[in-house]
């Protein structure tokens, strides 16, 4: 998502707006501290860094860090930063070399879904989940009576972002934010967040040498972007400041409160694996396309729970036509406005299941499946736009237009249209003229 620098007025409206894109960083890739990828608006097929590759350089910007810093003061300023506040955040700010590293690299090489879900769904993240939904079960009580949102999604969430906590990013979000906003590849969105961040020091929610996070930017225990953190954080442990840090409690409630923002219903699933019936139509299987539970029980789809009839699901197939299928509901859509990764939201909603014993996938996994690359995901994107079909801009992004276009590639040569990208998809489109 990009923005540029505009008058004061209409930045603040497009950082408000900006909170409904929020970016996370996910513990559950990583022993150590991730890259997490900047906010998107399509998502990518699936979900685990496993190598990086390098894009071709970017221009060097035409100004100076300092002339920089010094333009961007002025622009602080007139939205209302104290002048002061300004200069004790920038003291010793200087580049950093390593973000604009992570932020010009970008994955070669994906996990499987079915490994993202191991990683995710791993004993010692359940295990932890149980302690800390026994060890916070007050808090939590309060949180579900005041947001509606159900706890065991709260400390999945928790788990998947920061492992509860323990790995939240240690590089000054100022620093990062500031060096992004120079020389990124997206710098106007990097400035909207540093003049967010700057805000939250003028709030006095925490100091400047202790606003930390991600090399992007994302901050606490729930790794929330600046502005996220300026509409949605709480104080719910009532000590005056809305600490995502060391405050549990703030951080839980945060994000209970997002989740409510993002549409999240009390008392509804957000899905549930089921059973296809031969012959299905898997051009159904598209997140546009939204059904009553009743109308899907029609057409012969099995493993539905009784009632909720009336409630609008979408099918998803994570791995093809090959793999499982799940009904998704609004829920786990406002888990989509957390991170827009299917993968992601799947492994939110398992592990909640798996902190009560649940969260088993029945179906079995296509495990001899080798996903696509990203080099081979933007080959098979520019192939089918030279057959005529539409993925829209070849960025390695599968995405609905590109999803679109492989259905419509599907059909063509009769196979199942459920616009999953896959080796033999791309060599038959090798083998077209």
């Amino acid at each position: 998502m990009l923005y540029t620098f505009v008058p004061v007025l209409l930045l603040r409206t497009l950082i408000a707006g900006s909170a409904m894109s929020i970016l996370v960083a996910c513990a559950a890739e990583r022993p150590a501290q991730a890259t997490p990828s900047m906010p998107q608006q399509q998502e990518a097929s699936t979900g685990t860094v496993l190598a990086v590759s390098n894009e071709p350089d970017i221009a060097v910007p035409q100004q100076s860090f300092d002339e920089w810093r010094d333009s961007f003061r002025l622009e602080a300023l007139q939205a209302g930063i104290p002048a002061e506040l300004f200069d004790r955040a920038f003291a010793g700010v200087t580049p950093d070399p390593s973000i604009i590293s992570a932020d010009r690299s970008q994955p070669e090489f994906t996990r499987p879904v079915w490994q993202y879900l191991e990683g995710a769904l791993s004993e010692q993240r359940v295990s932890g989940g149980k302690r800390l939904l026994n060890q916070h079960s007050a808090t939590l009580d309060g949180i579900e009576t005041h947001y509606g949102v159900d706890r065991n999604t709260l400390v999945a969430i928790w788990g998947l972002e920061s492992s509860f906590g323990q790995i939240m990013g240690d590089k000054s979000v100022i620093r990062s934010l500031a060096t992004l906003a120079h020389e990124g590849r997206r710098p106007g969105f990097a400035k909207s967040q540093l003049l967010a961040a700057l805000e939250i020091l003028d709030h006095g929610d925490i100091d400047a040498d202790q606003l930390r996070g991600s090399w992007a930017g994302a901050m606490g225990q729930t790794q929330f972007i600046p502005t996220t953190y300026n509409t949605h954080a709480v104080d719910f442990d009532g000590d005056g400041r809305r600490d995502i840090w060391n405050s549990s409690a703030d951080a839980l409630a945060s994000a209970a409160h997002y989740l409510q923002a993002s549409g999240w219903k009390a008392g509804q699933p957000w899905g549930f694996e089921v059973a296809l019936p031969t012959e299905f139509d898997y051009a159904l299987a598209d997140s546009s396309i939204r059904k009553p539970l009743a109308e899907w029980r029609r057409l012969g789809l099995a493993n539905l729970p009784a009632g909720n009839d009336d409630a609008t699901a979408s099918l998803l197939l994570p791995a093809g036509y090959r793999g499982p299928a799940f009904l998704i509901l609004d829920n786990f859509r406002a888990i989509l406005r957390y991170n827009n990764s299917s993968s992601y939201a799947l492994a939110i909603g398992l592990l909640s299941e798996r902190f009560d014993g649940a969260g088993k996938v029945r179906a079995s996994w296509p495990q001899g499946e080798q996903p696509l690359s990203r080099s081979e995901r933007l080959e098979l994107q520019e192939r089918l736009s030279n057959q005529g079909f539409d993925p829209g801009a070849a960025d390695g992004i599968i995405g609905g237009n590109t999803r679109s276009a492989i259905r419509s590639f599907q059909q063509q040569l009769g196979w199942p249209a459920d616009g999953h990208p896959t080796q033999e998809l791309l060599g038959r489109l090798r083998a077209e003229p």
